[in-house]
């Protein structure tokens, strides 16, 4: 008779462990899926660098969000050529940036998952970038001035064409705090 009760506790026990791992798995499955969850956040740039706030920003919701950045060097290609063409000159522009974001997201433990877009402008390079990468969130630094990148028209699209919430910063005007690649520790 104890014998009984002992087989029937222990069959109990790793029934109940059986289903609370099902029930945790599936609640987890539930959980990445779910409307609230942000898996890619996009961190389009043009130029040798972005706005420290803009950084900081997606790097605070990346963690917040246990997020993948996606920093995207946005670079032109001229119409003669190929869009797939080498363009080595904007890549020794945008290349250490990109990896001077990278080693900031590394020093946050962030995952980094970086990109290079190419289009005949930035609008262009932006709208390929967004049908072949899948984001939940883009960060769009906005520079508030004549200073380059995505013009106010490229913005306003970027708006009301992305497939993702959209997050446009303009840091104060008196904010000049810059991230650029000299600093870059490595082969540049």
């Amino acid at each position: 008779m104890i014998a009984t009760h002992f087989i029937v506790a222990a069959v109990a026990i790793v029934v109940g462990a059986l289903g609370g791992f099902a029930y945790a798995r599936h609640r987890r499955k539930l959980e990445s899926a779910g409307a609230g969850s942000v898996r890619r956040i996009l961190l389009p740039f043009t130029g040798t660098a972005i706005s420290r706030r803009s950084l900081d920003a997606a790097l605070r919701l990346a963690r917040a969000e246990d997020a993948t950045l996606v920093p995207a060097f946005l670079a032109t290609v001229p119409r003669h050529l190929p869009l797939d063409a080498a363009v080595p000159a904007q890549c020794n522009v945008g290349m250490p940036l990109l990896e001077a974001i990278e080693q900031a997201a590394a020093t946050a433990a962030i995952p980094v998952d970086s990109r290079v877009g190419r289009g005949r402008t930035y609008r262009h390079a932006l709208a390929l970038l967004l049908e072949q990468e899948p984001v939940d969130r883009v960060i769009v630094p906005a520079a508030g001035d004549a200073r380059g990148g995505l013009s106010g028209d490229d913005l306003v699209w970027l708006l009301e064409r992305a497939p993702a919430e959209v997050l446009i910063l303009r840091p104060g005007f008196t904010d000049d705090r810059r991230i650029t690649g000299d600093a870059v520790r490595g082969h540049f």
